[in-house]
């Protein structure tokens, strides 16, 4: 049987060439809206933007680390880079947005943006604030770039890697970390008008109320 075509474009096609990019946003997406699930959002080979009106969080620990393009053990394969990993026990976002671009799609598509946004609260205030905004638990974020305003408590600059506690290193990456290398932490860590390249972020539990993920054409990034 011939793929599905609207508008001209084979979809089944069109699905096999955006999977690399979506298979792990999806693993965000579902589900997340109605209940807090564990989550992944990491793209093979990709940089991903990621903004932030305001991520608010507690036992803020930041460390050296690798990422791999293929998310495999640096030592054996995949393109390796070096990263700074930003480590949270619990933190709670506003108005979070993620994207990605696919470049260079055939059948004519071009660039492909892949965009999820969470945690607008719009006008609401107290608790039903607090509820719409995207909330976290042993959140990690593999970044290579990062600006914001950012207020920390109680900080402590230059302690080994090794000696972080909690939420000290992302369980499962150890490999990847100088435990002897250059780290620091905080009792409490506020960012505003955050904006930020990363390789991976993940978390133990991820709630995202008001979640929209969105496919548009052309490049149409979070900043």
């Amino acid at each position: 049987m011939s793929s599905q075509v609207r508008g001209g474009t084979r979809w089944k096609r069109f699905a096999v060439v955006m999977v690399p990019s979506v298979i792990a946003t999806a693993a965000v997406g579902v589900g997340l809206a109605q209940g807090a699930l564990a989550a992944s959002f990491s793209v093979s080979g990709q940089e991903f933007k990621v903004t932030a009106e305001e991520l608010d969080g507690d036992n803020f620990v930041q460390y050296g680390s690798i990422a791999t393009e293929d998310g495999a053990d640096p030592t054996k394969s995949g393109k390796a880079h070096a990263v700074a990993v930003s480590g949270f026990s619990k933190a709670k976002i506003t108005k979070m947005c993620q994207s990605v671009v696919t470049p260079n799609l055939p059948f004519g598509l071009g660039s492909v943006t892949l965009k999820l946004q969470a945690g607008d609260p719009g006008n609401a205030t107290g608790d039903a604030r607090e509820e719409k905004l995207v909330h976290a638990t042993g959140l990690y974020l593999d970044v290579s770039d990062l600006n914001a305003d950012a207020e920390f408590t109680k900080i402590d600059i230059g302690v080994r890697a090794g000696d972080l506690k909690g939420p000290g290193i992302q369980p499962g990456t150890e490999q990847k970390v100088n435990p002897n290398g250059f780290a620091q932490r905080a009792e409490h860590a506020n960012l505003k008008n955050v904006k930020q390249k990363a390789w991976a972020t993940t978390a133990g539990t991820f709630k995202l109320p008001g979640l929209h993920l969105g496919l548009s054409k052309g490049v149409d990034e979070c900043y």
